[in-house]
């Protein structure tokens, strides 16, 4: 078998673009360049633009009982589900991440109450990573955000699990524009290799060790009185 066939992995990636399709999405080309290393090692991936999907706001996984006429996010969080990998991609406004990230980022969170079958959080045994574009300062900010959020419900992080692209500050080229330099930016393609082939290795990783050991990280025996080795310091 070789050695960096990945076959057997999956990814989904989610665009977090305010631009509906067809209009051209920046963050979509430095999805796809991430993307096509991973088809080219043999990862199966899912390519989604979230802003064309009627997703409802809010925390619970399917808001279409809390009084919502409709929510597309039952449709998509099992292939999320169903994934090895997870990539959240979104364009910077005013210095922060896009509308539609933060509201993908809540409804990942409407999952965490949820269970795996080893008893721990449903995100366990998954590896995440983000990519960031735009026009403005704030990739670090951005991406410490979605990495905090992702490794709050479970994900793991592997190193330098985010890259990004940004043009000069203010109005001004954006990633995929002529001229931009964007594409052939050294920095913004060695991070986003590096991030990708982390992502990959860490999810083989935990994927042959059978994801993350079930020892110490069960809430349902935390609830039933198994405190694995905690001693409050103020009785000992």
């Amino acid at each position: 078998m070789n050695e960096w066939d990945f076959s057997g992995l999956k990814a989904t990636f989610l665009n977090c673009t305010l631009k509906k399709s067809p209009e051209p999405s920046h963050t979509q080309g430095l999805v796809d360049a991430s993307a096509a290393i991973m088809r080219e090692h043999g990862v199966t991936v899912d390519l989604i633009r979230v802003i064309d999907h009627d997703l409802a706001t809010g925390v619970y996984p399917d808001m279409r009982e809390h009084g919502w006429a409709y929510d597309a996010w039952p449709e998509l969080y099992p292939g999320i589900l169903a994934s090895d990998i997870l990539v959240i991609a979104g364009p910077i406004w005013l210095g922060d991440n896009s509308s539609v990230t933060k509201q993908v980022i809540e409804r990942i969170y409407a999952l965490s109450g949820l269970l795996n079958d080893k008893g721990q959080y449903l995100f366990y045994g998954r590896v995440a990573g983000c990519l960031i574009t735009g026009n403005e300062d704030g990739i670090k900010h951005c991406a410490q955000n979605i990495l905090y959020s992702l490794q709050h419900v479970g994900y793991t992080i592997p190193p330098n699990a985010d890259a990004g692209w940004i043009g000069e500050a203010g109005p001004g080229p954006s990633y995929l524009d002529p001229g931009s330099g964007g594409p052939e930016n050294d920095f913004t393609n060695r991070n986003t290799t590096f991030m990708t082939w982390n992502l990959m290795h860490l999810a083989r990783m935990l994927k042959e060790a059978g994801g993350v050991p079930a020892q110490g990280n069960q809430r349902a025996a935390w609830n039933s009185g198994e405190h694995f080795g905690w001693h409050n310091p103020e009785y000992r």
